[in-house]
């Protein structure tokens, strides 16, 4: 095995800067094969990221976090996705149902402290089931979301699911998004035209304002300083995952020491 941190990923990053998504997900497929998925919650972004997969008729599962208490919209789009584009969609669980949480613990999302909680076993601990299976999740975050992810790599490393986070739509601002969901019928979330700006699970989102940050519907019981629920590494600290382990052959890959692929 051998290291791969942030700081390897410097140059790479700089040169994919002007790379279209499409180009980076092509690069992924051809850099990792088998050993990549998607990362959807159905929302916009990510509904982007599965229609480029369609179109381009690429090879790649879709993973989806069930919290077990989204929006039944959500589910729907999910499956309309899998449906209507042809994507195997796989879809992942907490351990316990909200029911079982509650009579254990309480309550959680009503505090700071257990929100984070709550998210930690209903998003974040259903993803590490998939630990080992992928060298690369290919994430939907963009910088012009702002906040935590206005500094946003294509490239970063996930020390959690000790593999590499790609996101192809870093560079896409809100016109473009639009632009391509607009000009390719894209299946969204219908909750989007409700008024929610970003959706996450029915306990802890709420619309937004015209004139309200586009994330303050999450958590808004909570106040400003919840806003992420941490099943991205890079909302919290870019630096909190500086290297992970993978085979030689591939970080060669990865780093272009040892292909012939180029975009």
């Amino acid at each position: 095995m051998a290291r791969l941190s942030q700081a390897d990923l410097i140059d790479l990053n700089r040169t994919f800067e002007e790379r279209t998504p499409q180009e980076l997900l092509e690069w992924a497929v051809t850099t990792f094969g088998g050993r990549v998925a998607a990362l959807s919650s159905m929302q916009k972004s990510g509904n982007a990221i599965c229609h480029m997969i369609h179109t381009m008729s690429l090879d790649l599962s879709v993973v989806f976090v069930d919290t077990g208490v989204l929006f039944p919209e959500t589910l729907e789009t999910r499956d309309r996705l899998a449906s209507e584009y042809g994507l195997t969609v796989r879809t992942l669980h907490p351990e316990q149902s909200m029911q079982q949480q509650t009579a254990e613990k309480g309550v959680l999302y009503l505090t700071p402290e257990g929100q984070k909680e709550c998210c930690e076993l209903r998003k974040s601990a259903p993803l590490d089931a998939v630990a080992g299976e992928y060298d690369a999740l290919i994430s939907s975050l963009r910088r012009s979301d702002g906040g935590a992810r206005g500094a946003c790599p294509i490239l970063a490393v996930d020390t959690r699911l000790n593999c590499l986070r790609v996101n192809p739509l870093v560079n896409f601002t809100d016109e473009q998004l639009t632009n391509y969901i607009q000009n390719n019928d894209v299946i969204i979330n219908p909750l989007h035209d409700q008024g929610y700006a970003t959706i996450g699970c029915n306990r802890c989102t709420t619309p937004v304002l015209p004139n309200e940050p586009r994330r303050a519907g999450r958590w808004r019981h909570l106040g400003p300083w919840s806003v992420y629920c941490g099943i991205n590494p890079t909302d919290l600290d870019p630096e909190r995952s500086p290297a992970v382990d993978l085979p030689q052959d591939l970080v060669d890959r990865i780093l272009g020491r040892a292909t012939d692929f180029m975009i």
